[in-house]
């Protein structure tokens, strides 16, 4: 037996995650394919087997020289969850078909919150340069109080 490809991999956790994941007339499914190039997302009544809404960097209105960034994601997650509301959908599970939680399939869910899709679910902040300095602080001032204890027994012992 061979080794397994990345693919199948993926194959055998978004099986995994389809086991638990079922999306309703009340709360469809919102199931994202990521290519090498572009990125889609469909919503999708599975009680009914039916698509509702799709949207992917293959559409003209969506596609810009290439859909396999994250600014592509965020247009898709924007444009899908704008024509979910239009449907009446406001409340979505979320399915990401097996990959990581990272980078443009985090962008696009990310995206659908702020455009209104799953308001109970906040979009997680963008940091700020203060936060960010606040976060890193603790850790210069420890690195500091270290190197200062290694300093002065340097210097008691050149001044005896």
């Amino acid at each position: 037996m061979g080794q397994k490809s990345r693919a199948d991999i993926r194959q055998g956790v978004h099986s995994r995650i389809r086991k638990k994941v079922r999306g309703s007339a009340e709360r469809p499914r919102l199931a994202v394919y990521r290519s090498l190039n572009h990125i889609y997302a469909q919503v999708i009544d599975d009680r009914s087997g039916k698509t509702l809404v799709t949207a992917s960097t293959t559409e003209k209105a969506l596609g810009g020289k290439t859909g396999g960034n994250i600014e592509a994601a965020k247009t898709v997650g924007k444009a899908i969850a704008e024509r979910a509301l239009g449907v009446g959908i406001s409340s979505v599970v979320f399915d990401r078909g097996g990959y990581v939680y990272h980078g443009r399939v985090k962008a696009l869910l990310d995206a659908t919150r702020e455009a209104g899709l799953n308001k109970n679910e906040a979009a997680a902040p963008a940091k700020t340069e203060k936060q960010e300095a606040a976060e890193t602080a603790p850790a210069e001032k420890k690195q500091k109080q270290k190197a200062a204890p290694a300093e002065e027994t340097q210097e008691s012992n050149g001044n005896e």
